[in-house]
């Protein structure tokens, strides 16, 4: 994708809620704790050694501040990308079909998957999701999570040569 620009569309209320689950998502890595990770947030920090709890720990703990910082910094530029965050006081309506042009560079495009992936991976953890067979159809959440693995392919699909 050397060079070029990649237009992604979206529709209003995608942004909308786009932006909500990124301002949620970079609210849980700025405030998570040192100690103790939440699930969803150790999920993003993985084990370097699965053998070795001791040494993934150590791992662990000597490269978390530098993780969630870049992922802090993924989701920020993507709410800057989507607009800013999202306003509680404006109305937007749930049908919200005006279309949306966001145009993206290529260090845009790495960090817009990045964030994705994150809060796929917050997402899963928080339903329970280890592998396809982990689903529940009825559950709205699960609608979320696809809609972003969704998005996802499709910006990987567009930033291949």
């Amino acid at each position: 994708m050397s060079g070029r620009m990649l237009i992604l569309t979206i529709t209003g209320i995608e942004a909308k809620h786009l932006a909500d689950l990124v301002a949620q998502f970079a609210e849980l890595v700025d405030e998570s704790p040192t100690e103790d990770l939440d699930p969803a947030i150790a999920r993003l920090v993985p084990d370097a050694y699965p053998g070795d709890a001791e040494a993934s720990e150590d791992f662990r703990r000597a490269t978390r501040s530098d993780l969630l910082g870049r992922r802090a910094e993924d989701a920020a530029r993507v709410l800057r990308d989507l607009g800013g965050t999202p306003d509680d006081d404006e109305e937007m309506p749930d049908n919200d079909t005006r279309l949306v042009d966001i145009a993206l560079d290529e260090e845009g495009v790495r960090s817009w998957m990045r964030t994705l992936t994150a809060i796929r991976l917050v997402i899963a953890s928080r339903l329970g999701i280890e592998d396809e067979d982990d689903r529940d159809e009825a559950d709205p959440r699960f609608g979320v999570y696809d809609w972003l693995g969704y998005r996802l392919e499709g910006l990987l699909q567009a930033s291949e040569p």
